[in-house]
């Protein structure tokens, strides 16, 4: 599986759960296990590999502005999230977090910005098509730190001063 299939996949099942979290990994499982094991390990491959790239102290930051807040577990299920959106705002949010103002169309942190159930969906579809775990993925691990510098998410001006766009259309300040 390429990169470019790896994308229609996210993108063809995120429009068709009309982008809500759940449904989306629930048809993303739906549409993995009518693929060969080994395609499930490569996307599984891709998801872990666009996740581990946006472990970074700007994108948490991003979060933390979104969601009102971030812990390590919400952080860890808003990059989910980001892959979901697709090509065009994963890529924009990981060369400059604070574009998520002008990538996102709304914002609803009471469905978005948090799709744990992405990030299981592979280990879900190689399970059901094999009855075995996933094996090792072969990749780096995640870095024990973010990449970047850090955010300091409990003050609002610092927050504000360095996303800019994000703050004037989600800040809580």
């Amino acid at each position: 599986m390429d990169e470019t299939e790896f994308w229609e996949i996210i993108d063809s099942t995120r429009e068709a759960a009309g982008g809500d979290p759940e449904d989306h990994a629930d048809l993303l499982v739906d549409r993995l296990v009518q693929l060969d094991p080994e395609s499930v390990l490569d996307f599984a491959r891709h998801f872990e590999a666009r996740y581990n790239r946006a472990y970074h102290w700007d994108l948490w930051g991003a979060a933390a502005v979104l969601l009102g807040g971030a812990s390590d577990d919400a952080f860890d299920f808003f990059r989910c999230w980001l892959i979901g959106q697709g090509r065009e705002v994963f890529e924009g949010a990981v060369h400059d977090p604070d574009s998520l103002a002008e990538l996102l169309d709304d914002f609803d942190e009471e469905i978005d910005g948090d799709a744990e159930d992405l990030g299981y969906a592979a280990d879900e579809a190689y399970e059901q098509l094999t009855g075995v775990v996933t094996p090792d993925l072969g990749l780096p691990p995640q870095a024990a730190e973010p990449q970047g510098t850090p955010v300091r998410f409990e003050d609002d001006a610092a927050l504000a001063a360095r996303f800019p766009l994000l703050w004037g259309r989600f800040g809580s300040g």
